[in-house]
């Protein structure tokens, strides 16, 4: 990846062709043209399968002289106190595939739920109209452990394109009996059987999430126990990771990209273990950016000795400026050109060393994405 521009210096957009001549408002920092996070990724690097052990994974140590190592290895990396933090969501088979009461196929892809209310993306020949029925077909990958209601109804469409839906059952239980993993949109194919133990961590406990925490993939039992054997502290919080994370940024000022918003919950207990771990010099280590966001948005404007347990909703932005105050480490997969989690990491580590690291994994032929390799990032000095 190689960027287009050197740190400090302004973009001009051009002057239009009927005259008109910009103001200071439309200069902007390179760091802010989305431009900045493209790069080029032959498409055979992009993985469509886990690898058949989970740890088997490469782990690119990103620094000034990279290291190339296994997965497994991560543990050479981290320090007796330090603690480790995951996240606890479990994806949920929201993707639903049905039949229009004229016969046409239909793909509901539910992202939120609120009793019997729900949100989706809707996939159609021709859209559906409010009021309507959608037949929800049986997947027959899934244990069929209880009879439920087939039919989701269509309420309205929002303006941003999706649709607002109702169930007269409970959600849970038809995306359990009818459900489909919603695998991310660049792997080509539908869900296997197999997806469903290797799309989900090894400690998902709480429904609620329409993509995986992907960096925690990487986990096995064996390196869990190990991590334990060593004295590394581990913890756990909540983010249901929503379908925001499928979704470009399709303005060129990255400032003007509004975030969906996700739930998240931290509980008293890691608040205590991170207080814990910095008083006695230990470190921060976030699995994946859901934990960093979740991590970042109960740290913002406190201290360590400030933060508290909580829940809510965030849509936190995290891009180059973004002053970090609790992460110290993050482990992460490769991430979309132009995705505001290529942002999050340059804003971490540093953009030009996030740029050395993608063009040396595009060069050294990593697996991206979801089911690819991993890289340790270390937070780049203020």
């Amino acid at each position: 990846m190689k960027s287009k521009y050197e740190s400090g210096h302004l973009v001009m957009l051009p002057i239009c062709s009927y005259g008109f001549r910009p103001t200071m408002r439309h200069f902007m920092h390179p760091l802010h043209d989305i431009r900045a996070y493209d790069y080029e990724l032959p498409e055979k690097l992009i993985a469509q399968y886990p690898l058949e052990k989970r740890d088997a994974s490469r782990l690119l140590i990103v620094e000034d002289e990279m290291q190339h190592q296994s997965f497994s290895q991560l543990l050479d990396h981290l320090n007796e106190n330090d603690l480790i933090v995951f996240n606890d969501t479990q994806v949920l088979k929201a993707r639903l595939f049905g039949q229009k009461e004229t016969g046409g196929k239909v793909e509901v892809f539910v992202i939120r739920t609120a009793g019997h209310e729900g949100t989706a993306f809707i996939k159609a020949s021709k859209g559906p109209k409010p009021g309507s029925q959608i037949v929800i077909l049986p997947n027959e990958l899934n244990e069929q452990a209880e009879d439920v209601p087939a039919s989701v109804q269509i309420e309205s469409q929002n303006a941003d394109g999706t649709y607002e839906v109702s169930y007269s059952g409970d959600w849970l239980a038809l995306f359990k009996a009818r459900g489909h993993l919603p695998l991310p949109p660049y792997m080509n194919r539908e869900a296997k059987a197999s997806d469903d133990n290797r799309y989900q961590t090894l400690w998902a406990q709480k429904p609620g999430a329409v993509a995986a925490p992907t960096a925690s993939l990487h986990f096995s039992e064996q390196l869990l126990a190990d991590l334990k054997a060593k004295g590394v502290e581990t913890g756990y919080l909540t983010l249901h990771v929503g379908a925001g994370t499928f979704l470009p940024v399709r303005v060129n000022d990255i400032r003007e990209h509004q975030m969906h918003e996700e739930y998240y919950e931290v509980g008293q207990e890691l608040i205590d273990k991170i207080k814990a771990t910095k008083a006695k010099g230990g470190r921060i280590i976030s699995v994946g950016t859901t934990v960093l966001r979740t991590l970042e948005t109960i740290g913002r404007g406190k201290t360590i000795e400030q933060l508290e347990a909580e829940s809510g909703n965030t849509s936190i932005f995290i891009y180059p400026g973004f002053e970090f105050s609790v992460v110290d480490l993050l482990v992460t997969n490769f991430h979309l050109p132009k995705s505001t989690l290529l942002m999050l990491v340059s804003a971490f580590a540093g953009k030009q060393l996030i740029e050395k690291a993608y063009a040396t994994a595009v060069e050294q032929e990593y697996r991206f994405f979801s089911y690819g390799d991993a890289m340790l990032l270390t937070r780049a000095p203020k």
